[in-house]
């Protein structure tokens, strides 16, 4: 089945060794999202890059940096989306949040026997 419509992508970019109450921030934040019953959060690891200070992180042999980029998105209906960035205003103390309007195309897959299931976006 395919489902389709209009929502939100947020994207939150921090290093891979900021944290929250001693646990990685980016398992702060989807966890959040979960309890939040958002539609569901990805969080990639960069390989390289470099923020406002301008400082690179990169994972080549030389560098071996222990704060590599992270990015967490989460895609969803801009009312859950917007009800959900307060919470990032407590857990993110250093940057950046990208709100941006999407077109989602969601796939469903079939039961067993062959039906469509059922689910929201």
């Amino acid at each position: 089945m395919k489902i389709e419509g209009e929502g939100v992508r947020l994207s939150i970019y921090i290093g891979e060794s900021d944290q929250y109450h001693h646990r990685p921030l980016y398992h702060e934040i989807v966890e959040r999202a979960r309890r939040d019953g958002l539609a569901g959060a990805t969080v990639l690891r960069g390989v390289e890059g470099f923020g406002a200070n301008s400082r690179l992180h990169t994972t080549r042999l030389l560098s071996l940096s222990e704060d590599l980029p992270i990015v967490i998105e989460v895609i969803d209906r801009a009312d859950r989306i917007d009800a959900f960035l307060p919470q990032l205003e407590d857990l993110v103390a250093e940057g950046l949040v990208v709100r941006e309007p999407v077109h989602i195309i969601a796939y469903r897959g079939r039961s067993e026997n062959g039906t469509e299931e059922s689910g929201a976006c």
